[in-house]
């Protein structure tokens, strides 16, 4: 029997991109590159800037100069009316009218640990429960099964990052990492990605063969969650080693002065390869900047990776609206928890679940604005109080997700992806 072939849109596309004539198609493939250059636009997607250890929001996003809480840093004006932020985020300040600053958020978890989990799943730790980390539950929703990339990335994984992936979804939802080489470098490497210099594509083409003959014969005779982990892991790795899918990764394909400008450090170059694998269909990516566990000399550490921040964060939001991508894309910037109002006989300040914000942009969030209020010494939340959950929700409907969809548990039961107390943000939509 001849045996049938259908090419897909993939295969016209490697095709054209090589110059493959196709007759009277090629007005077709025009119209079809054009398209798929245009996706990065309509398809949704989030990053989340993580700001691991725990960040003083009290003297970056909700200031208190007239408190003796207040500390060393002064207020300025943002392009909001009547919205001020730190002085060392002035990038950010002129472009307020995008941000949507939640300064009301709290929380019971003051460990490190409980809280990165609880921000990062929208579920504190239960018993026996693996709760998928909230990029797994946007992947699991969202993800473009025909990508040869990851539908989750995670960049520079801080504090327990690594470790929260799929969770009750399965291994194939959890996160590809990439790790910097150090918080000021601007080197990103993807594990595992380069074959040895003597190994010619006819002899990796042979070793995969042998693999997947390996495997085959492995799985025959065996199941269960370990193999089923072991295949995906096999395959995304298989899949990730094709030019076009390793190209992703390059960040010297970008102008030097679009690198520079993003910041020449882990956290600067990690957002614009965020902004890249967005662009390729990419549902979440999250980059980490760690450092913020100041319990000693807090107002020093803060005004420097402030400076990171405002440098790497506000870029971002540029090159996705230069690009079309914002109004699609859903930018959080936000840790586990805050830092104490008061300020200890270190300089620094402690943990806080109690008070701290986060920040939205993007995506149909509703910028220019800041929400909810904390008291005159920013010890509670004073006016409209938000939570983890909330949040949660919140991005889950801007990036056309219901929050409230089970899925099975690996306990038996059903979980819905926010908590079944979570109220979207209404503000904010």
């Amino acid at each position: 029997m001849a045996r049938s072939y259908q090419l897909t849109r993939r295969d016209y596309l490697r095709m054209a991109a090589l110059g493959v004539g196709l007759g009277s198609a090629n007005s077709w493939i025009g119209s079809l590159a054009a398209e798929t250059e245009g996706l990065a636009k309509t398809n949704k997607a989030v990053i989340l800037l993580w700001l691991d250890g725990g960040p003083a929001t009290i003297d970056m996003w909700d200031l208190k100069p007239n408190s003796p809480n207040g500390g060393e840093f002064k207020e300025i004006a943002t392009a909001t009316p009547g919205v001020k932020i730190s002085e060392h985020l002035p990038k950010l300040a002129a472009q307020s009218e995008d941000l949507a600053i939640v300064r009301s958020m709290h929380s019971k978890e003051g460990d490190h640990s409980r809280a990165t989990q609880f921000v990062r799943t929208g579920y504190v730790p239960q018993g026996a429960i693996k709760f998928p980390t909230f990029g797994a539950l946007c992947s699991h929703e969202l993800g473009n099964r025909e990508l040869d990339l990851p539908s989750f990335v995670s960049i520079s994984p801080g504090r327990g990052g690594g470790s929260l992936g799929g969770g009750f979804l399965g291994p194939e939802f959890s996160p590809l990492v990439i790790g910097g080489e150090g918080r000021d470098s601007a080197n990103l490497v993807v594990p595992n990605m380069q074959r040895g210099e003597n190994v010619t594509d006819a002899t990796q083409s042979q070793r995969l063969d042998l693999l997947r003959k390996m495997d085959k014969r492995f799985q025959s005779d065996r199941s269960g969650q370990v193999v089923d982990a072991l295949e995906t892991a096999s395959q995304k790795a298989i899949r990730l080693m094709r030019p076009e899918a390793a190209a992703a990764f390059r960040l010297e394909d970008e102008p030097e002065t679009l690198r520079e400008a993003y910041g020449r450090n882990t956290f600067g170059q990690g957002c614009l390869m965020a902004r890249r694998l967005i662009e390729r269909g990419i549902t979440f990516v999250e980059v980490n900047l760690g450092g913020w566990d100041t319990h000693n000399e807090n107002f020093e550490r803060v005004a420097e990776l402030s400076a990171t921040l405002d440098v790497g964060f506000s870029t971002l939001l540029n090159d996705l609206k230069s690009r079309g991508m914002l109004d699609s894309t859903v930018v959080i910037c936000q840790g586990e928890f805050g830092r104490t109002p008061r300020i200890n006989g270190r300089s620094g300040r402690d943990h806080w679940p109690h008070t701290w914000s986060t920040v939205l942009a993007g995506g149909g969030i509703q910028g220019g604005q800041a929400l909810g209020a904390t008291n005159a010494d920013g010890v509670e939340v004073a006016d409209r109080p938000v939570t983890v959950p909330d949040v949660i929700a919140t991005v889950c409907k801007a990036i056309d997700i219901d929050p409230m969809k089970q899925n099975q548990s690996n306990v038996g039961r059903p979980i819905r992806i926010a908590d079944p107390e979570a109220k979207p943000i209404e503000e904010l939509l």
